[in-house]
């Protein structure tokens, strides 16, 4: 389980395609602070396990299922991407939770600048719009954010300078896809209200 509160942007160091699966290496430093083989580590929102640790990357194995419904498959030698330890009991809940279980893909359609702000506007796929809320939590490349406005084919978010200076989304621009987990606690609820 993650908070959605990213720790640091780490740097794609490299990526072995295998027949069925991708590993990706991936330098860091906050991250590597007491992490172990077998932690849980989230890649742009994807909770992926660390198979392997040295010289300041970590690695991981990224199967076929995990390929077909991220965006990992398109990262690059030298791709940013927002890194987060999976939470210990102790740690603040700043964010909301987030597994790490991508639901699907958006797309950037455009960027509104403000002065202190800035707002984006992603393409909401259909199989996952009745999840995203006015007011509610959503993960984009595994940082907690609340929806602004949402429309039929579409939500915007509005970023605070410190998430755009400290994660990926700063880098965002028209066309470039990013990772959505919805929240958890509104697939729960579904399920329960079918079952009446």
């Amino acid at each position: 389980m993650f908070t959605g509160l990213i720790e640091e942007i780490g740097t794609i160091s490299g990526s072995q395609p295998q027949r069925d699966a991708l590993r990706l290496g991936i330098s860091a430093s906050a991250v590597l602070e007491g992490t172990r083989l077998g932690d849980s580590i989230a890649v742009n929102g994807v909770c992926l396990t660390v198979t392997d640790i040295s010289d300041g990357a970590f690695y991981v194995d990224v199967m076929q299922e995990t390929l077909n419904r991220t965006s990992l498959s398109r990262l690059e030698q030298g791709s940013p991407v927002n890194l987060e330890r999976a939470v210990l009991p102790t740690t603040r809940l700043g964010g909301h939770i987030v597994q790490g279980h991508v639901d699907g893909v958006a797309e950037v359609q455009s960027r509104t600048v403000s002065e202190h702000w800035e707002i984006v506007r992603f393409s909401l796929p259909k199989e996952i719009s009745a999840y995203v809320v006015e007011k509610g939590s959503i993960a984009l490349n595994g940082t907690s954010l609340t929806v602004a406005a949402v429309g039929n084919d579409w939500f915007e978010v509005s970023f605070i300078p410190t998430t755009l200076r400290e994660t990926t989304h700063g880098q965002l621009t028209g066309g470039d896809i990013v990772n959505v987990e919805v929240d958890v606690l509104a697939k729960y609820v579904e399920k329960l209200a079918a079952l009446k």
